[in-house]
């Protein structure tokens, strides 16, 4: 019996999400790592908020390609990705100029798979407990309910602003 109440009320919630959802569309997406927060903004207001997990590394701007490190800086969303390796994914048009010539002055490959992504596939039942640690190679992930959230608030060229 507490096991049907469970899922009923987990199910009204999910419900409840999406319908909340439906409408939301967003000009800005403001990343602040310290915060572990993703916020998607409209006219300078904020209009959702999110809890994220970021790159292995997650202190002090992108740098190499494979140093797990999130990037920091001002971009765009660049592609959308329906169907990845992850549920939904956003591409974040990363490395920008100054990025590239950065890592050349290093001598490394800056990288450039960054996005916004839901949960591995497969993975989706980990929900909200996926933000226990920070596990990507340096992208911006959320649970799979949230990136169908995001996916469906900005469109290609949405400006993205990574704050450490």
């Amino acid at each position: 019996m507490l096991f049907a109440l469970l899922l009923v009320t987990a199910i009204g919630l999910v419900v409840i999400r999406q319908s909340e959802a439906a409408g939301i569309h967003a000009d800005r997406i403001l990343v602040e790592k310290k915060a572990h927060r993703l916020t998607l903004l409209k006219a300078g207001q904020s209009i959702r908020t999110y809890r994220v997990a970021l790159g292995g590394r997650p202190v002090g701007d992108k740098e190499c390609q494979g140093d797990h490190r999130t990037p920091e800086g001002l971009f765009t969303i660049d592609n959308r990705l329906p169907q990845s390796r992850f549920h939904r994914a956003l591409h974040v048009s990363y490395p920008d100029a100054t990025h590239r010539k950065k890592s050349r002055q290093r001598g490394c490959d800056p990288g450039g798979d960054i996005m916004i992504h839901g949960l591995k596939n497969g993975m989706g039942w980990l929900g909200p407990l996926h933000r226990m640690v920070n596990w990507t190679d340096g992208c911006i992930a959320v649970t799979d309910g949230e990136i169908e959230e995001i996916y469906d608030a900005v469109p290609l060229g949405t400006p993205v602003e990574i704050r450490p």
